[in-house]
């Protein structure tokens, strides 16, 4: 059995059971975040600009070394940016995921009578795009 990889391309770090999941339920061996200059390009993707895939282009040829068929590509951030990065991946032979997540909300009264919202999120598992 080969080693299985997970490829972040995410702008926020996983959780704990993030991580606990891609290991166990997944079979990754190695989760692998972007190295620091392409996590900065995937997570400031100037609005201003037009196109994306020439932008997208480091990135890509990066997972293209790296990863291999049936690696798993976390894929999470800015709209278009993700839907070129799942084409990306598919192209690749990788399996693209992304998190899915419970919200709950939890309501004080303040002495003011004002009311303060605090949301939680907690994360459910990872899904495949397309399915």
């Amino acid at each position: 059995m080969k080693n299985k990889h997970a490829f972040l391309l995410l702008s926020h770090a996983l959780t704990s059971e993030q991580e606990a999941e891609l290991c166990q339920g997944w079979q990754v061996q190695e989760i692998c975040p972007l190295p620091a200059e392409l996590q900065a390009l995937w997570s400031n993707v100037p609005p201003e600009i037009e196109e994306l895939s020439a932008y997208l282009e480091p990135l890509f040829a990066w997972l293209a070394q790296k990863a291999r068929p049936e690696d798993l590509a976390v894929i999470q951030g800015e709209f278009g940016a993700v839907y070129l990065a799942v084409q990306k991946a598919f192209a690749l032979g990788l399996v693209p995921v992304y998190a899915t997540t419970r919200r709950a909300v939890r309501e004080t009264r303040l002495p003011n009578g004002a009311v303060r919202q605090e949301r939680f999120f907690k994360h459910v598992r990872f899904r495949v795009y397309g399915r």
